[in-house]
């Protein structure tokens, strides 16, 4: 009985989205993507009327009939307006950042009201999250955050989403369900602690003409990677080049971040451990590679090394 249950949910769930598919671009909210009910209000609204209308019926009162059949136009008149409070909006899914798992993955929407009319009280929410209310101004576009948990490392989907609203007497709600081919980068959750290897010597060694920590040394043109701290403003700003500042003496720290540093710990744990040495790397402004199973980045800085190292774990064992 339990897989033919199953099997009825999917063909009922699958025609209620026929006219729903997951959409590349944008979305536009036409009559048959809007769907509207009573509200529980609605339904109270809904006896308290039958109930009048027998009132009226048994006494023969014209003042009942006339307040019963108001009342019942001004109903109708709230199912009409909020359906029509959803129609013809346009949304689209501009994308999230990437975040850690365990964190909130905030996909941002754009939605465009392109009628003269305003829309008031409008609610946006993920399946499972609160609601972000807001309102549309006559010809205007907002941009609404959306929530959604990020419960493991990965490409995270934005799942269907539901736009409703109630406006104007909360009788009626009217909603649609948007689905997007939108996604946020989900990077490993950061182990609490990990020691960082030690690192890889640079045989180069004061007044030897190598890249150092000490002595300035000069000016070079500036190379994707290289830390922020080193840059030489003063001369960029005056010749409109990017340069980079040269030291000599010392050893520059240099490590490699390896899968093979803990033999005995599992994949997941494995990669939390190096998602925290690669923070730590960073925030000491080293220069470091990263070592994974088919695949090695050579030895880089600064935000552009830090967000490959981090993709790459995130990415780890996934298809391409």
């Amino acid at each position: 009985m339990a897989p033919a249950l199953t099997s009825l949910r999917g063909a009922l769930l699958r025609w209620l989205r026929r006219n729903e598919p997951v959409a590349h671009g944008d979305i536009l909210l036409h009559r048959r993507r809007i769907y509207i009910l009573p509200t529980r209000w609605g339904l109270y609204y809904a006896l308290m009327l039958a109930v009048m209308l027998l009132g009226a019926v048994n006494y023969a009162n014209s003042l009942a009939f006339l307040l019963t059949f108001l009342l019942t136009a001004l109903g109708a008149n709230a199912l009409w307006q909020t359906h029509r409070n959803l129609l013809q909006l346009r949304v689209r899914c501009i994308g999230a950042a990437p975040v850690f798992a365990g964190e909130e993955a905030q996909f941002q929407l754009q939605l465009a009201n392109p009628t003269p009319r305003p829309r008031y009280a409008l609610a946006l929410a993920a399946r499972g999250a609160a609601a972000s209310e807001f309102a549309l101004a006559p010809a205007a576009q907002e941009i609404v955050a959306v929530r959604v948990p990020a419960r493991q490392r990965g490409r995270l989907d934005a799942g269907r989403l539901r736009l409703g609203s109630r406006y104007p007497l909360g009788l009626f709600e009217a909603w649609s369900w948007l689905e997007f081919d939108c996604r946020a980068l989900v990077y490993p959750r950061p182990a609490d602690h990990a020691e960082l290897p030690a690192a890889t010597p640079d045989p180069a060694h004061r007044g030897g003409g190598r890249a150092g920590e000490e002595d300035f040394a000069g000016l070079r043109r500036y190379v994707a990677g290289d830390p922020l701290r080193r840059m030489a403003w003063k001369a960029t700003a005056r010749t409109g080049t990017l340069f980079t500042k040269q030291f000599q003496g010392g050893q520059r720290s240099e490590l490699w971040l390896a899968w093979d540093y803990w033999p005995n710990v599992g994949a997941e744990q494995r990669l939390s451990l190096l998602c925290r040495l690669v923070l730590e790397a960073d925030a000491a402004g080293l220069r470091y590679g990263l070592r994974l199973p088919g695949a090695e980045f050579a030895p880089g800085a600064g935000a552009t090394q830090r967000q490959r190292c981090l993709r790459a774990l995130a990415l780890f064992g996934a298809p391409a």
